[in-house]
C-alpha cells in the first residue's frame, strides 16, 4: 500500500515522503481499517516537527482523525493507532476507540467530526459549562477547530463572537453562523469585544491560539467567565497572571481532549452520541473547505501548518482514482 512516512522531524513539506509499504497488521485489540478519508490536524504537522507531546518512533505515518472502514464493512471513525497513521491507504486502530460513523455525513466530514468537535464540546460544555445566553468568543473562528467550536456554541443557544485573521476568513466565520465577527488584522479586538458585549465581556472564550490572543481573552473576560486553553497554534505558551484571574474573577481551564480516552473513556462514547444526534438534525456540519488526494497531503498539512486554511483540509485516496469522495 502507499502511506506517507516522516523519517525525520522537520517542517511536513520537507519531511513527508510517500512510499510504497506493508499493509500494517493489527496488533491485539486493534483492527486494519481501509482509509476512507484522513482529518488534518494541527499536531500533524507539531508532530512532524517533533514538537508534538506525543512523539511516535521514527518512521511513522502522521494522521490522528480517519473515517475508514472495517473488513467486516462498517464505516467508522477512529484515532489511528501510531506509527501507523491515517494518511495512507490502511491504519489500525484500537477497537474499543473506534466509533461509528454518522450516516448523515460524508467520509470526509465525518473524519472531521471526531477531534475538533470532541474537544470542542469537552471544553464548552464539560470543562466552561456554557448556558444558553451566554456570550462565547471563539478564537481562530474559521478554522478546524474553532469553526467546530463556533457551530456546537450556536447549538448551545450562545451569542457567539469569532475572531479570525483576513476578510475571508470573517466571510467563512458568518458562514458558520457568528453573530459577531472580528477581524483581528484590520479591529482591535478588546475594544471590538467591549463595544459588541456593552462593556461586559465574553462569559467563555475558547482559545486555540495562546500568544496575543490569550492576552486579549485576559483582557475581555466578564465576570465569573471561563478562558478555555485548547492549544498554542500561534507557538507562543502564555505566562497567565493568576492575580488578575482573582481580581476579575474569572477561570482559566485547561483542555486536554485525548486524557478522556484513558481517564473516562465513556464519557468519549457520549459525547459522541451527543455530536451524532447534532449532526443528524442538522445542527452542525463539519466544514471541509478542501479534499485532496493522498499524493496531496504533505502539502496540505503545510498548509495547515501555515495557518492559511479555513475549516477543514480531508484527504480522501480515492480521489487519486477519480472517484467521488
Amino acid at each position: 500500500m502507499q502511506a506517507w512516512q516522516v523519517h525525520e522531524n522537520g517542517e511536513p513539506s520537507e519531511v513527508m515522503r510517500l512510499h510504497e509499504v506493508e499493509r500494517p497488521t493489527p496488533g491485539d485489540g486493534q483492527v486494519l481499517l481501509k482509509v476512507l478519508a484522513a482529518n488534518i490536524n494541527f499536531p500533524d504537522a507539531l508532530m512532524c516537527r517533533g514538537q508534538y507531546q506525543v512523539r511516535p518512533p521514527l518512521p511513522f505515518t502522521p494522521g490522528v482523525e480517519i473515517c475508514g472502514e472495517t473488513e467486516d464493512g462498517r464505516r467508522v471513525i477512529a484515532n489511528p493507532a501510531l506509527p501507523y497513521g491515517g494518511f495512507a491507504e490502511y491504519a489500525v486502530a484500537d477497537a474499543a476507540a473506534v466509533l461509528p460513523a454518522p450516516e448523515s455525513l460524508d467520509d470526509a466530514e465525518a473524519a472531521a467530526l471526531h477531534i475538533g468537535y470532541q474537544t470542542g464540546w469537552f471544553g464548552l460544555h464539560r470543562r466552561a459549562r456554557l448556558e444558553a445566553g451566554e456570550t462565547l468568543l471563539v478564537h481562530a473562528a474559521a478554522g478546524g477547530v474553532g469553526s467546530a467550536a463556533v457551530q456546537l456554541g450556536k447549538a448551545a443557544g450562545a451569542t457567539v463572537i469569532g475572531v479570525v485573521g483576513g476578510a475571508d476568513k470573517a466571510a467563512i466565520a458568518r458562514e458558520l453562523g457568528c453573530d459577531v465577527v472580528i477581524d483581528r488584522r484590520s479591529e482591535d479586538v478588546v475594544a471590538a469585544v467591549k463595544e459588541a458585549t456593552d462593556g461586559r465581556g465574553a462569559d467563555v472564550i475558547y482559545d486555540p491560539v495562546g500568544g496575543e490572543a490569550y492576552a486579549q481573552s485576559a483582557k475581555v473576560v466578564a465576570f465569573e467567565g471561563r478562558i478555555v486553553v485548547v492549544g498554542f497554534a500561534s507557538g507562543t505558551i502564555p505566562s497567565p497572571g493568576l492575580n488578575h484571574a482573582l481580581v476579575k474573577n474569572y477561570s482559566i481551564l485547561g483542555l486536554h481532549w485525548g486524557l478522556y480516552n484513558t481517564k473516562n473513556p465513556k464519557l468519549v462514547l457520549h459525547c459522541h452520541e451527543q455530536l451524532a444526534e447534532l449532526a443528524a438534525r442538522g445542527a452542525i456540519k463539519p466544514l471541509v473547505s478542501e479534499r485532496v488526494p493522498l499524493s496531496g497531503a504533505a502539502a496540505a498539512v503545510q498548509r495547515v501548518a501555515d495557518g492559511v486554511t479555513t475549516g477543514r483540509v480531508a484527504v480522501v485516496p480515492a480521489l487519486e482514482n477519480g472517484a467521488a469522495a
